[in-house]
């Protein structure tokens, strides 16, 4: 074997080897208060939000290692207001890159974006009741379906995992998106989302290599 050969061998091994780790944080409370947000409607943190997503961070930094733990490479965001705002913040303030996502946006809701569980409870009890039991069968009206939104948010994962092999990121995204990548890693029903829950500001750790995928919560 040639040393180009051995060399594009050895590569390939270390690659293959290589753990990338990915800090995924939740937004934090919304202008507004809770309602269906998805990709169409967006609100700036309130100043709850911004409290609970430094407090998040800095409850982070206080771990007996920060310098290996939290020692990110880049900040990646979601492109929604809700999300980009504290990625611009904290990318500045640790001196990181910050990359915008456009895949990683939050599902779509349809008609249902913008109101409050109590005003869709009141205008469609019985869609509100299978969403529930059943929210891949059951969605509201021009609503992204959740087999094209875990498709979509899988196969961004994969593409930004193949492009930051080894990296450390923090990644500033929505409960969907977390959800979706939990049941990922555990091959898990994807009706079984709604099973989860991730207050805002809650974190989750990826650790991945090319042969698995493991999780843990922050």
């Amino acid at each position: 074997m040639s040393d180009h050969s051995e060399n594009q061998t050895e590569t390939i091994r270390l690659e293959a080897q290589a753990e990338t780790i990915i800090d995924f944080i939740r937004h934090g409370e919304p202008e507004g208060g809770r309602m269906y947000r998805g990709s169409r409607v967006d609100h700036p943190l309130s100043k709850m939000g911004w409290q609970q997503m430094h407090e998040a961070i800095s409850k982070q930094y206080m771990r007996l290692e920060p310098e290996t733990e939290f020692n990110w490479d880049l900040v990646v965001s979601s492109p929604m207001l809700r999300c980009h705002a504290f990625a611009e913040v904290i990318s500045k303030q640790l001196a990181i890159p910050l990359v915008t996502n456009e895949v990683l946006t939050e599902i779509s809701f349809g008609d249902w974006e913008g109101k409050t569980v109590d005003e869709v409870k009141a205008a469609d009890p019985v869609l509100f009741r299978e969403f529930h039991r059943d929210p891949v069968k059951n969605r509201p009206h021009g609503a992204e379906s959740l087999e094209a939104f875990s498709q979509r948010i899988t196969d961004g994962l994969s593409a930004l995992l193949k492009e930051y092999t080894g990296k450390r990121i923090l990644l500033v995204t929505h409960a969907g998106i977390m959800r979706t990548i939990f049941i990922h890693v555990l091959s898990a029903p994807l009706k079984s989302r709604q099973l989860i829950r991730f207050p805002y500001a809650g974190m989750l750790r990826l650790y991945a290599t090319q042969e698995q995928k493991r999780i843990e919560y922050l």
